[in-house]
């Protein structure tokens, strides 16, 4: 095909790629729906890509509208230039189909119904419309009672449980609307949201996972009362996702969604208690992965910034140690946040002992090395602030480098 002469009108304005399945949206111009869907509903955007437009009713599924017109001359195109032909696109499910399915499902057996949400998940990955018609036919009340009844019920059998697991894969990839999470986390009285602790209390490692993810989204769109009324087992189980290193990408979500709350109300000494500025500095101390240490530093600053989490960094044998070491070894922000981490710490629980500490084992130096080789302002002032407020202890330290005496304030 990269030889042939492809009309413009064929290819998406997006991709410009051919188009397999083209419809047109509200302000006429027509796209490649994989393209176009993606642009909406993954990337929300609400505007049309060529004309800069608001597109109406951006959260509806009927805004896109096939173009069966230039479906046909695309597939005739296809048979006059010998290629092989673009399967016809499957047209996208309505409400009444849902809900015939959704009807059918709920009075079914487990084992039955099961079928129904494989079927469900089938229908739900073709497209974006159909995720957002599914959403909109109360397929997200239907998927939330089944995991929760899956929890629920003592009599529960294994189908019932592999159902509960199928409807939660279901729910995670259905990227759903900032609405429907807002309706999850109320969802059977908040029963849903103990759910998924359940689940991430006792659950496979696939099922924790999407349970992680859909509570960081949710959490993401609530309101402030309820960051602030969170449940002391959901950060009980955060921790312990952090400490079993599920996986990569569960581990990046859990120091997401541990930054998120953190700083609302008592949650950093919720956190504390459940563990996790230990299994941070863990962490530190074992990940190679570039990203995973500036997560991991932001959310040790915040959790620096109550007493008990202070406490709890001292105690650890390389607390102060591997926080020192990271200044200047990953980014920026990574750096800064360190040394907000040790002007805590010097500020607030700087003890003879601890000062002593941060002598002996280079924190000290690095300020100081932060001062001859950092640029920027604010980093650079904070490590000045550090060494000002220890300057009688530290300032004839023989452990400071000659090079780096000049850098030390007077």
């Amino acid at each position: 095909m990269e030889d042939i002469d492809i009309p413009s009108f064929f290819l998406c304005p997006i991709s410009l790629d051919i188009m397999k399945d083209p419809v047109t949206v509200s302000t006429g111009i027509t796209y490649d729906r994989t393209s176009i869907e993606k642009w909406l509903y993954t990337s929300k955007k609400n505007t049309c890509p060529v004309t800069k437009q608001l597109i109406s009713e951006p959260n509806s599924e009927t805004i896109i509208t096939p173009n069966h017109t230039l479906c046909r001359l695309i597939q005739s195109w296809c048979i006059l230039n010998a290629i092989d032909r673009i399967p016809t696109p499957k047209p996208p499910v309505d409400k009444a189909q849902i809900s015939k399915l959704l009807c059918q499902a709920a009075s079914a057996p487990p084992h039955l119904q099961l079928k129904c949400l494989q079927t469900v998940r089938s229908i739900a990955s073709e497209n974006e419309s159909n995720k957002r018609c599914f959403e909109s036919a109360g397929g997200l009340q239907f998927l939330t009672s089944i995991i929760v009844s899956s929890l629920t019920d003592r009599d529960s059998s294994d189908e019932c449980s592999k159902c509960g697991d199928e409807a939660l894969n279901i729910l995670w990839n259905l990227q759903i609307s900032e609405a429907g999470l807002r309706r999850l986390a109320l969802a059977h009285n908040g029963q849903f949201l103990t759910s998924l602790i359940k689940i991430l209390q006792s659950g496979s490692y696939d099922s924790r996972a999407y349970a992680l993810f859909l509570l960081k989204s949710i959490y993401e769109v609530v309101d402030r009362v309820q960051l602030i009324n969170m449940s002391h087992g959901i950060f009980i189980e955060l921790v312990q996702i952090l400490h079993d290193q599920v996986s990569p990408k569960t581990t990046k979500s859990a120091l997401q969604l541990l930054a998120l709350v953190a700083p609302w109300g008592r949650n950093k000494v919720k956190l504390v208690e459940a563990g996790a500025v230990r299994v941070l500095i863990d962490i530190l101390l074992n990940t190679a992965d570039k990203c995973i240490p500036e997560m991991v530093l932001i959310s040790l600053d915040t959790l620096c910034g109550c007493a008990e989490g202070r406490s709890e960094l001292l105690a650890h044998a390389a607390g102060l140690a591997i926080v020192s070491k990271k200044i200047m070894r990953v980014s920026h922000e990574a750096s800064e946040r360190a040394v907000r981490i040790l002007r805590w710490v010097s500020r607030y629980s700087a003890t003879p002992a601890v000062v002593q500490e941060m002598l002996h084992i280079g924190v000290v130096a690095k300020l100081c090395l932060v001062m001859q080789m950092e640029n920027r302002g604010k980093t650079k002032e904070k490590a000045m602030e550090i060494l000002k407020m220890h300057g009688r202890e530290w300032r004839n330290a023989a452990c400071i480098p000659a090079t780096l005496a000049a850098f030390y304030p007077v």
